[in-house]
């Protein structure tokens, strides 16, 4: 279900993606060289994986079907009316938390964000803004969508508080920047060859 949602979204914003990135890296290769900067790979493949985000994101709010969907302003009224583990369940309520944890974690990665009332508040002005966005174009507004949103905002935001208190446990030889390059590379081997169907992991 997850893959498929996934390989659907890519599936429709892959020239998008093309396009920005040649644009972005290209643009970004000539800054770092021409101003003699160094090259730090991991993180220059965590903006790039902000960025692409950023446009699937964009696709997911702006342009999937949801005519079978009607406003909703009531609070928690459409999350507890699906049954949990059914297929409607995963898109419109585990789908809208999964579709902001990338967000949390972005945010606390690049503002070094410490306290959750911090991602909390971006999480909501981000939500409502697409939601609104949304009623503006025809779409639809759903306040369970904010409340789901946020929540996966706030995962994001701990999980990278997590990892960044596993990293801080860690050995300095484990804190280079060639061991993080390894465990970014891997970590998108590992991704793309799920997405393709290589192997399975049962969700």
């Amino acid at each position: 279900m997850i893959r498929d949602t996934v390989l659907e979204i890519f599936g429709a914003t892959w020239p998008t993606i093309i396009i920005s990135m040649v644009i972005l890296v290209s643009m970004r290769i000539v800054y770092l060289i021409k101003y003699n900067k160094k090259i730090v790979l991991y993180e220059e493949l965590i903006t790039l994986l902000f960025i692409i985000y950023v446009l699937c994101l964009f696709y997911v709010v702006t342009f999937q079907d949801v005519s079978w969907s009607t406003s909703n302003f009531t609070p928690f009224s459409e999350m507890f009316r699906y049954e949990i583990g059914s297929r409607l369940f995963i898109k419109n309520v585990l789908g809208n938390v999964i579709l902001f944890l990338p967000y949390g974690f972005f945010a606390a990665y690049y503002l070094k964000l410490k306290k959750p009332w911090s991602i909390l508040g971006l999480s909501i002005l981000v939500s409502l803004t697409i939601e609104t966005t949304q009623l503006l174009i025809g779409r639809v507004f759903d306040i369970d969508d904010i409340i789901l949103n946020t929540i996966g905002g706030l995962f994001g935001f701990y999980i990278y508080h997590v990892l960044s208190k596993i990293n801080s446990h860690l050995p300095e030889i484990l804190k280079k920047p060639i061991i993080y390059n390894i465990i970014v590379i891997c970590l998108l081997v590992l991704v793309i060859v799920y997405l393709v169907g290589f192997i399975e992991i049962g969700v």
